[in-house]
């Protein structure tokens, strides 16, 4: 099965030769937010997508866990796909039971498939506004999103919903959802370039959400909104902020494979061990990898 290549151009693959890092994680830390993209010859992409990534497989993402010492996983459904979440589930089932995922479906999508992605470990659906094809900034379809969020909430497993989104676009954040019918998650410490400084009116917003117990946040991807070279000092503040407004709603994750870095390609190893800028404290450490990523996704 080949993808149709037109207008999405290609990205760089991760460095497949992850470092061992010189922190060492707690046991059972959870990565929150990665992608299992291909194989390509057996699996298309939308077109639709705004990139191509190459073949970055489970046991290459499974080989980098091990080197960080990471023993529990998040899948996030890519873009790539659209909303067919068959190569997340197809590495879940692989995986087992220390993997869970994060979905993107159709405002139709059944009551009996939602039970079926539930059954399948699946604990949340993404709403990426971010890598699509004439992106409106600041704005949101929140009667669409709060009549699924409505759906979600019956399940189970205890579902949120994750958004691709920039903090800084939506300053009044902390009142749209202030009554939404489930938790909400932001990736990339707020996906906000770190030039516009904590006292954004959109990141504080995130803050005070944070603080209501209603959003959580991922440590993820400091490459897409630093101004600065490893090790992205400047994300520093951001981290702090975050941690101190709601210890308790932050997760962690690698954002393997790394898609659309413009960049030179960082390795693993080296990620990781920003940590120890971001979260100095181990027991905050240990809430943040283990206790967190426990509670939200029911390990």
């Amino acid at each position: 099965m080949t993808p149709d290549n037109s207008g999405a151009p290609p990205c760089a693959p991760p460095d497949f030769n992850p470092r061992k890092p010189k922190i060492t994680l707690p046991k059972l830390a959870c990565d929150t937010h990665a992608h299992i993209l291909g194989p390509i010859a057996k699996y298309a992409y939308s077109p639709a997508r705004v990139y191509t990534p190459p073949d970055c497989l489970l046991g290459d993402y499974q080989k980098m866990l091990a080197t960080l010492g990471v023993e529990r996983a998040v899948l996030v459904q890519p873009s790539v796909y659209g909303s067919d979440n068959t190569v997340m589930l197809a590495a879940m089932r692989e995986a087992g039971s220390k993997f869970r995922g994060v979905a993107v479906v159709e405002d139709n999508i059944s009551d009996a498939e939602l039970k079926t992605l539930n059954a399948a470990g699946v604990r949340g659906v993404r709403v990426n506004i971010v890598d699509v094809k004439d992106r409106k900034p600041g704005t949101l379809p929140m009667t669409e999103l709060t009549a699924l969020a409505k759906r979600i909430a019956k399940l189970d497993g205890g579902w949120h919903m994750e958004f691709l989104m920039h903090c800084d676009e939506f300053p009044d954040m902390d009142r749209t959802f202030a009554d939404f019918p489930v938790d909400i998650v932001l990736g990339h410490l707020g996906y906000m370039k770190t030039s516009l400084g904590v006292n954004n009116s959109g990141f504080q917003a995130l803050l005070r959400l944070m603080k209501a117990g209603k959003a959580w946040v991922k440590f993820t991807g400091p490459y897409r909104i630093s101004g600065e070279p490893l090790p992205h000092a400047d994300t520093n503040a951001f981290a702090h902020a975050l941690i101190a407004a709601n210890k308790e709603r932050v997760l962690w994750g690698t954002d393997w494979p790394h898609v659309m870095v413009k960049n030179a390609m960082p390795n693993d190893g080296d990620l990781c061990d920003l940590l120890s800028s971001w979260i100095p404290d181990a027991a905050t450490r240990e809430q943040v990898l283990v206790r967190n990523p426990a509670t939200l996704y029911g390990f």
